[in-house]
């Protein structure tokens, strides 16, 4: 009844053992594959909710679960977001952790860092949309926003697309300058191009918003016409009133939503009638023929974050645990050996004196006394 513990060194060194390519091809293959077979009646994956404040610092805590009907198991993910982290506090934006269930007994059976693998599954998402709803002729990435996001989409997106070159554009100037550095091993050829906003828009054929614009601060573009078989990966929105694109672009465009309860709440399709919204990415992977079309006309995927990509991946990584012998096994529940008596664990009797050394220490610490 132990729980394994991965810690970010465990991952670094299933990164360093797989390759960030074979990780990211591998994230895509298995999120496709999920997609491929998932219908909503297999699986309760409620939309996310949690905890909004402005102190001490502006921010949100935020819990995802996801389990499939009958399964063995259940994970929940807890993500934070405070946008000042990285001025204030030398901190990634986003800070989380996952945790996987046994649905039989309720034991912890695993924990893991989540800030690298939400950055992981959520590029994958992009590229699997990217695949269904692009022009197969695309050739040029832009990214409005060289975040830590902007990473993960940019290598998940070069694994689908023959890349040539990327336009970014960040609105913190040093932002934009360490993105060079920060994807020098995934660029390989591809040409890394500083440019305007107006560039990035009118010249890609795929668009990737990563953005932290606040609430009621979009879009983050307005007035620049796309190409007329532009795809836009809308990555920033994950919060009521909190959108990227115009809405006059977004009427134009064929919506796909990774979780449509989600994001018409959170992403861009707050600014949607229910009739202007298209499949759900999962209909989409499952009816591709049908949506064919689409990789001709202005398209938007409408990312949010789902649990069910926190599922997959953490299913990856347990599995890379098992494979190279990754992470700690700790005792975290208390198991006592007479499950009717909770204090059986502090000796045979299951009783301790209140005048044993540990008590009295205690009391002479006065930490739990009342003055």
């Amino acid at each position: 009844m132990k729980t394994l513990i991965l810690s970010s060194a465990d991952i670094r060194r299933a990164i360093i053992t797989v390759g960030l390519d074979a990780l990211m091809d591998e994230m895509i293959s298995r999120l496709s594959a999920a997609l491929a077979s998932f219908r909503p009646t297999d699986a309760a994956i409620p939309a996310r909710q949690g905890f909004t404040y402005t102190q001490p610092a502006s921010g949100l805590l935020e819990w995802m679960p996801c389990m499939y009907n009958g399964g063995r198991q259940a994970t929940i993910k807890v993500v934070g977001y405070h946008p000042t982290n990285l001025q204030l506090r030398k901190l990634p934006t986003i800070l989380s952790t996952v945790s996987t269930y046994d649905t039989a007994s309720g034991h912890l059976i695993c924990m893991m860092d989540a800030t690298f693998i939400t950055a992981l599954r959520t590029g994958a998402a992009s590229a699997v949309a990217t695949r269904h709803m692009a022009s197969p002729r695309a050739a040029t990435l832009g990214l409005l926003g060289a975040g830590a996001q902007a990473v993960t989409q940019f290598h998940a997106i070069s694994r689908v697309v023959d890349l040539g070159r990327v336009l970014i554009h960040d609105a913190d100037p040093d932002v934009q300058e360490s993105f060079f550095t920060r994807t020098r091993s995934i660029a390989g050829d591809i040409r890394i191009e500083p440019a305007a906003p107006e560039a990035v828009i009118e010249s890609s054929d795929v668009v990737c918003t990563v953005t932290s614009v606040d609430v009621g601060a979009g879009p983050v573009f307005e007035g620049i016409e796309p190409r007329p078989w532009a795809h836009f990966n809308a990555v920033g929105s994950d919060f009521p009133g909190k959108t990227e694109l115009p809405a006059e672009l977004l009427h134009r465009c064929f919506v796909c939503p990774d979780f449509r309860e989600q994001a018409v709440k959170e992403g861009e399709c707050q600014q949607l009638s229910p009739g202007e919204i298209g499949p759900d990415l999962f209909e989409l992977v499952q009816q591709t023929d049908r949506y064919r079309f689409v990789q001709d006309r202005l398209s938007v995927f409408d990312s949010t974050g789902w649990a069910l990509e926190d599922q997959v991946a953490m299913d990856l990584f347990m599995e890379l645990a098992e494979d190279l012998d990754l992470g700690t096994h700790i005792a975290v529940e208390t198991i006592p050996s007479d499950p009717l008596n909770p204090y059986h664990l502090l000796g045979s009797d299951g009783f301790v004196q209140n005048d044993s050394p540990g008590a009295t220490s205690i009391s002479r610490a006065g930490r739990f006394l009342m003055t």
